[in-house]
């Protein structure tokens, strides 16, 4: 098992930066691939961003590309997600999840969640 739990969130104004965190616990953190997703009331989850277990290879949702960016430092157990010029579209509720290994966009396929930081950004 491995237990994830997000932190970072909160209000923020349109255009500023957060930094959200995922500390990992339960197995070697550097076995598993990271992701970040993110889902608004009534809608889908969707894929944000992911690292693969060594920080090189990562990938970006259209919407981030460019103002997210995600990574690890295996030393902590943790993965990132610096959130720069926000958008009040971006305000919903964020989680990470892992994987093990390799990089990949689809929820299916992680097998480990969080409980989710909210992230607000006002206009």
């Amino acid at each position: 098992q491995v237990q994830l739990v997000e932190s970072g969130g909160g209000l923020v104004q349109a255009g500023n930066s957060l930094r959200l965190s995922c500390a990992a616990s339960g197995r070697t953190f550097s076995n598993y691939a990271m992701g970040w997703f993110r889902q608004a009331p009534g809608k889908e989850r969707e894929f944000v961003a992911t690292i693969n277990w060594s920080g090189v290879d990562t990938s970006y949702a259209d919407s981030v590309k460019g103002r997210f960016t995600i990574t690890r430092d295996n030393a902590k157990n943790t993965v990132y997600l610096q959130m720069n010029s926000l958008k009040p579209e971006d305000t919903v509720v964020y989680y990470c999840a892992a994987r093990p290994l390799r990089t990949s966009r689809y929820l299916a396929e992680y097998d480990y969640w969080g409980q989710g930081t909210q992230v607000t950004v006002s206009s």
